[in-house]
C-alpha cells in the first residue's frame, strides 16, 4: 500500500486548500475531509454486500459479486481533492480539465506511478468517477451507484469493480469540495479507484 503523504502532510495540504480557496473572486469553497471519509465508508459497505442495497437504491445489484475492500491512499486523495477544487474554482465539470489534462496524468505526476500504456494520452481517464451537486459525500456515492441516465452504468461498474479491468483496483482517494457561493454546483466530488500496473 502506497502512502507517499503522511496524515499530517495531508491535513496540512487540506488546511492550505481551505485557506487558499477563497481567492477566486466571489467564489467560496472548501475541501471537506469528513464528507470524503463518509463516502469512503459507505462505498466499502456497498462493495461488501451489494445485493442488500438493491431496494435502498432502486437498482438491481443482486447479481453483483462482493468486491475487495478499498484501501485509502493519501496520494490519490491529494489528486482527487485537487481535481474537485479545480472544477469548483474554474467552473467546469468534466474528466478533462480546460487545459486538456485528465486524471491519469495527474496521478502519475503526483507520484502514483502508472503503467506506461495508461499514459499515452494526456486526456486519459481510467480511474476517476465524478459527481457534482450532491449535498454530501454519501449522496454523491449513492448517485454514482444508481448512475441514472448512463445506460452502461459505467460509474457503478467502476465503483463496485464489476469489470475485469476494475477488479484489480483497490487503492482509493476521494476529494469532496463544498461550495458556499458563486459555483455552478453546490459540491464537486472526484473518486479515484486505481492500481499501478496491468
Amino acid at each position: 500500500m502506497l502512502h507517499a503523504f503522511s496524515k499530517i502532510t495531508l491535513l496540512t495540504l487540506s488546511a492550505f486548500l481551505l485557506i487558499s480557496a477563497g481567492g477566486g473572486g466571489d467564489k467560496m469553497y472548501h475541501v471537506d475531509n469528513k464528507e470524503e471519509q463518509a463516502a469512503f465508508q459507505l462505498l466499502n459497505k456497498i462493495r461488501k454486500n451489494p445485493a442488500q442495497f438493491s431496494k435502498v437504491y432502486g437498482v438491481n445489484l443482486d447479481t453483483v459479486k462482493p468486491a475487495l475492500q478499498l484501501k485509502w491512499n493519501d496520494t490519490l486523495a491529494k489528486v482527487a481533492e485537487a481535481r474537485a477544487l479545480d472544477m469548483a474554482k474554474r467552473g467546469y465539470f468534466d474528466h478533462v480539465n480546460p487545459d486538456g489534462y485528465a486524471v491519469n496524468y495527474f496521478m502519475n505526476k503526483a507520484g502514483y506511478k502508472l503503467d506506461k500504456d495508461w499514459l499515452t494520452s494526456k486526456s486519459a481517464n481510467y480511474f476517476e468517477s465524478l459527481d457534482a451537486g450532491s449535498g454530501t459525500g454519501v449522496a454523491a456515492i449513492e448517485n454514482l451507484i444508481v448512475d441514472n441516465g448512463w445506460p452502461a452504468a459505467n460509474h457503478r461498474v467502476a465503483l463496485l469493480s464489476m469489470s475485469a479491468f476494475d477488479k484489480g483496483n483497490v487503492d482509493i482517494g476521494i476529494g469532496f469540495v463544498k461550495c458556499e457561493n458563486g459555483c455552478n454546483f453546490e459540491s464537486y466530488m472526484s473518486v479515484i479507484i486505481a492500481r499501478h500496473h496491468w
